[in-house]
């Protein structure tokens, strides 16, 4: 929300008193004086007029977790532990999943409570790349990787997946880089080959990486450093 709609929807403020307001210095966002009306605030801002306190800011959250196997990608489900079960932070009801995992799917999963960052991350646009290691029941063959760069058609969907990187490790394992995320989407592509996932690992989103250190239910914060690459 801009700044002067923010102050111009407080009931003590009219639009004058809030072009006043900015123009004497009056405001700061942040513990910085702002005279720009259109300058975005959120719900993490700390806003202040006068040296008043008029939204205190919510810390923004964000934590890497290492997903195990057989745990729901949601904040409630009546059968299964949840993502949101393994942490053990206040307010967790707040908080949500930026790409989720399949049930049997481990890896890095990302959680936060800052929808805007989420969306940078997950949005088709950005297109930033999501690495699998997989482990499949039959062979890997050299002829899959032009399928992965060709795409696959999705029939249900109408549509042929963008190209993604196969690099095969040994017979039965591969890397995969996708700049997608389809409903089942690896699993999809080796059932085209007949060859069935039997184990699939998320490593990476983006520039951000699994902690090696994590292990599987284990979860920390991001660092600042982590938090600004998105």
């Amino acid at each position: 929300m801009r700044l002067d709609r923010f102050l111009s929807n407080l009931p003590r403020f009219s639009r004058k008193d809030v072009r006043l307001a900015l123009l004497a210095g009056r405001v700061s966002v942040d513990g910085q004086t702002l005279k720009d009306p259109l300058h975005e605030v959120r719900e993490f801002s700390q806003i202040m007029v006068d040296n008043e306190i008029l939204q205190t800011g919510k810390p923004a959250r964000y934590f890497m977790l290492h997903k195990p196997p057989g745990c729901v990608s949601a904040t409630t489900d009546p059968q299964h532990p949840t993502v949101l079960d393994l942490l053990q932070e206040p307010d967790k009801h707040e908080l949500h999943i930026a790409g989720r995992l399949d049930f049997n799917t481990s890896g890095l999963m990302l959680i936060t409570n800052d929808g805007q960052w989420s969306r940078r991350l997950t949005q088709p646009t950005t297109k930033l790349p999501k690495v699998y290691h997989v482990e499949t029941e039959q062979e890997i063959g050299e002829h899959y990787l032009e399928k992965f760069t060709e795409g696959f058609y999705f029939a249900f969907e109408e549509l042929t997946t963008l190209p993604a990187q196969l690099t095969i490790l040994d017979s039965h394992h591969a890397r995969l880089s996708i700049v997608e995320g389809r409903y089942h989407q690896v699993k999809r592509m080796f059932g085209f080959f007949d060859n069935k996932v039997l184990r699939l690992h998320r490593e990476s989103m983006g520039p951000l990486v699994l902690d090696p250190a994590l292990e599987p239910g284990q979860y920390r914060p991001l660092t600042p450093e982590e938090i600004h690459r998105i």
